[in-house]
Parts: C-alpha cells; structure tokens; sequence
C-alpha cells in the first residue's frame, strides 16, 4: 500500500501539488472574499484558470483524478454564504413562500402582506439582503426551479445556512450529472470524453454554480439528459427531458425549431407536443391568469430595463449617445429589437443547416446562444455555463475563452454603486468576438474545402 501510493506520487507529484493549491484558492474565494475586492477576486480567478489548465494539460485521460479534484473544489463551498450574487436570498424567500402556502409569482416580497412577514423565517434580512430590484419585480423564476426552491426550504428548515447547503447539493449533483452524460454525449459526437473537465473544472462553473448558486447547472443537466436521448433515437424521452430544462430556466426554447430540421415534420410536431405538456404540468400548481400576467411582465423587464456586461449593446449605446439619444428610451427600444434578431438568426440557421447531423445540430445551438449573448443588454457571468458545454461538442472554443474573460465585468462592483468600466468590457468584447470570427471563418472555410474534394 505505501509502496503504492510512493510510486503514485512520483508519477502525480506536479498534479497533486497543482490541485492543492487550487483548494486553497478556492477556500479563500469562498471564505475570505468580498464583490468589491476586484483585485484580489481577479487574481485568484486568473490564477484558478491558469491551474485549471495545467492540470487538464498534465491529466486529461486521468479522468478518477481530475473528477475527485472537481468534486473536492465544489466541496469547498458547502458552508460558505454565496459572496458575488445575493440572488440566492431570493431563492430562499420563493422557497418558503411555497412551503408557507404563498405564490410566488403573485406576490412582491418588497409589499409582503404581515401575514406573509409572520410566517417567513428572516423574512426582513430576506427582504433587505435580495436587493431593491429583486424585493419589486415577481419572481422570474420557472415551475421546476421553484421546485427546487421548495424542496431546499423544506429540508434545511428555518436557517439560511442550512438551506444554501441543500441548494449547493442540489447543484454539485447536478454537475455530477453532467459530467456522467456529457461524456456520454461527447462520444456519441466523435468528441474526446476527456473534454468535459473544461466544464467540470472551469473556474466560472465552479464559482458560480456550486459558489453562487446558480441554476444554469440544473437546466443544462436536464438539456444534456435530452440531448442524450434525442442521439439514442428515444426522441419521447427526449422530449420529456427537454420540457423539464425549459421549466428550469427558458432559454433552451430557442433550440426547439432546430429539431424540425433534425426529425420529420410529423415527428417534430410530437416531440413540441410532448415537451408542451410537460412543461404545462410543471405550471399547473401555480396557474393563473395574474401569475402568467407578472411572470410576462418581469421577464420583459428583463429585456428592455435592465443593462450589464453588455457587449452589441454598449457599441449601439455609446453611438446613441453621440447622436444625443437618451440611454433609458434605447435600452427599451434595443431590448425589444434583440428577440426579434435573434428569431430571425433561429429562422436561418434551422432552413440552411444540415441540423440531423448532431455536431451541426449542436453547433447551430451555440451560434444562436452567442449572438443573443452578444446581443442581449444583460449577460452575467453564470449565464456562460451553457455556451461553455455546448462548444466542447463543436470545432469552437471563443466560449473558452469568453469564460476566462467575463470576470472582468465584477469590475462594476468596486465600489456601493454600481459602475462598469467599459475599456474593461471592450477588452473581454474585442477578444470574444475576435475569436468568433476567426473560428467560424476558418471551419467554414475548411468544410467548404472538403465538400470539393
């Protein structure tokens, strides 16, 4: 047994040392860590990708290895209060308004009745802590993930800590989830299995999903889960998986036409059935024409009032403003215009597309996901984690790279009111979308060069 594990740290010794230090990194971004502190946030993050890559470099086919590494950074977050995003307040306060008996989606927690006050476990420091935008908009928050919001309040009781726990398992399961079928999904994409620990050791996932408590995770589990089935031919099953992703978070909706060019029309139209009804039953215990009404309400409120990390958006704004337009009318102006763009890119990209390859299925998804990411006025950093998966199953690696960037945009949070530094923004902006171009022209190119051939 000594011998054995002499003989594995003489072969490991660099890794094991590489993993080391990135737990102590992580520890202190979990435990000794605040928003407004850019630069100690930003040096650790760039040191925690400069690991990560070298240990994908020295490990990649170690895949026991890499996974226990994966698990243990996730690990170290278990007890730690989520210091980049107090969304999670919100995430607790919809919880026990469920298991109280309450609808979330009609209720402001801003305007909470005292009845709801009463019956709330820390229902001001809720309040308070979730922030003024949060306590005045309904919840934005889909069926499942409410769901999921319930369940934590349910089992970690009354105390905030305990219920942040169960929500981070809830996550770090989920990512145990996509990496057992994403390798699996992978593979069926001729794609090196391997390639799933640039998710599963990211910095960007680690940190805002099983740090920040962010749900993309959990909607990219069910996606992959879908994805799965749809390549094994059991299209119900995908379907089903698929409904469930949507009720997580929406944005896997803008996927769904790419499929009539992957099934028959006829079979097309059954899977959309089937994913329609899955998704209705997960509305059915909060239906009601109020909850559709605010739930519509707070969701285009998102599109047309809100700005940050913005990318298109900020060229558009900075030119407006040079034509002496004013900003609040051309964020409301330019946030109904994004939907439609991006519809119109849906619409091309499912007529012009051979999308019953899967590779070019998958890549279709990442290029409609990254034009609206870079389109859209608001792109938080834990929005990145499904672009991330989705480029491991193509040629393209600008989410990669978008990843090792968007960081830059806590810069707004140096001080108590928020305030982008843009020539920050341009340099995480000008790299993504250079990185863009050259990808898509380049593998263009060659897939032109090996059709003559």
């Amino acid at each position: 047994m000594t011998n054995n594990v002499t003989t594995y740290w003489k072969l490991h010794k660099i890794p094991i040392l590489l993993g080391i230090l990135s737990l102590i990194f992580y520890f202190v971004f979990a435990y000794h860590l605040i928003r407004s502190d850019f630069i100690r946030l930003i040096t650790l993050y760039a040191g925690l990708f400069l690991l990560c890559y070298k240990l994908i470099q020295f490990e990649k086919f170690n895949t026991k290895f890499l996974f226990g590494l994966g698990l243990l950074f996730r690990l170290v977050f278990l007890l730690a209060i989520p210091n980049l995003s107090q969304d999670f307040y919100r995430f607790i306060w919809d919880g026990q308004m469920i298991l109280n008996g309450f609808n979330p989606y009609l209720h402001l927690p801003g305007e909470a009745s005292s009845e709801i006050l009463n019956v709330i476990p820390f229902a001001s420091e809720l309040v308070s802590n979730m922030g003024t935008l949060s306590a005045r908009t309904y919840s934005n928050y889909p069926p499942v993930n409410q769901l999921a919001f319930a369940l934590a309040a349910l089992i970690g009781g009354k105390s905030i800590v305990g219920q942040v726990v169960v929500l981070r398992l809830m996550l770090i399961g989920a990512d145990i989830g996509v990496f057992y079928y994403g390798r699996k999904v992978l593979s069926r994409l001729n794609v090196s299995p391997h390639m799933i620990f640039w998710y599963f050791l990211n910095p960007l996932v680690i940190i805002e999903l099983s740090g920040n408590l962010h749900f993309e995770g959990f909607m990219l589990f069910f996606f992959i889960l879908s994805l799965y089935f749809i390549f094994k031919k059991h299209w119900y099953w995908g379907a089903v998986f698929m409904g469930v992703s949507i009720s997580v978070k929406l944005i896997p909706l803008f996927f769904l036409p790419l499929l009539l060019s992957h099934y028959k029309f006829k079979k097309s139209i059954l899977f959309y059935t089937l994913t329609g009804l899955v998704v209705l039953a997960s509305m059915l215990p909060f239906a009601s024409t109020a909850m559709m009404s605010n739930f519509g309400n707070t969701l285009s409120l998102w599109f047309s009032n809100f700005e940050f990390n913005a990318g298109i958006y900020n060229a558009v704004k900075y030119l407006g403003v040079q034509l002496e337009e004013k900003p609040w009318e051309m964020i409301k102006t330019y946030g109904k215009l994004v939907p439609i763009i991006v519809l119109i890119i849906v619409f091309f990209t499912t007529t012009l597309r051979n999308n019953k390859n899967p590779r070019i299925l998958v890549s279709s998804m990442l290029l409609i996901l990254s034009a609206y990411y870079l389109m859209t006025p608001t792109v938080h950093p834990w929005y990145l984690v499904f672009p991330i998966f989705l480029c491991l199953g193509t040629e393209y690696r600008f989410p990669l790279f978008w990843s090792a960037l968007v960081m830059l945009s806590y810069s707004a949070y140096r001080f108590e009111e928020t305030e982008e530094v843009l020539w920050l923004i341009f340099i995480e902006y000008f790299v993504v979308i250079s990185m863009l171009i050259y990808e898509f022209f380049r593998f263009n190119r060659e897939n032109l060069r090996i059709h003559k051939n």
